[in-house]
């Protein structure tokens, strides 16, 4: 016999003792509200959006640029070359070029 209603799905809810008790057992130094202000980190006014921006934002531009940031388009063996060499492979292509530069004068 089919019927119209719906099956529960659902486990049934949990008591406030039973949730009170978890609170306690999971965060020993939360308050009766349930946030452990302890843990907690100041931040800038303005809400969550705002935090968010400000530090997304926290890196500005370069104020004093000492390079120049191009694109260039190198032999694939030269790149893995360098870059074989691990990280740095970009100050060290720079470095070689700057003695290349000495060498031709």
């Amino acid at each position: 016999m089919q019927t119209d209603r719906k099956q529960k799905t659902s486990l049934p809810s949990f008591s406030p003792e039973q949730k009170a008790l978890a609170l306690a057992l999971a965060l020993p130094n939360a308050q009766p509200d349930g946030v452990d202000w302890e843990a907690g980190a100041v931040t800038a006014g303005g809400g969550v959006v705002a935090t968010i921006q400000a530090l997304r934002k926290s890196r500005g531009p370069n104020k004093k640029p000492v390079k120049t940031q191009v694109a260039v388009r190198l032999d694939a063996d030269v790149l893995s070359a360098f870059k074989a060499g691990g990280p740095g492979w970009q100050t060290r292509m720079n470095a070689a070029l700057k003695d290349w530069l000495i060498a031709r004068r």
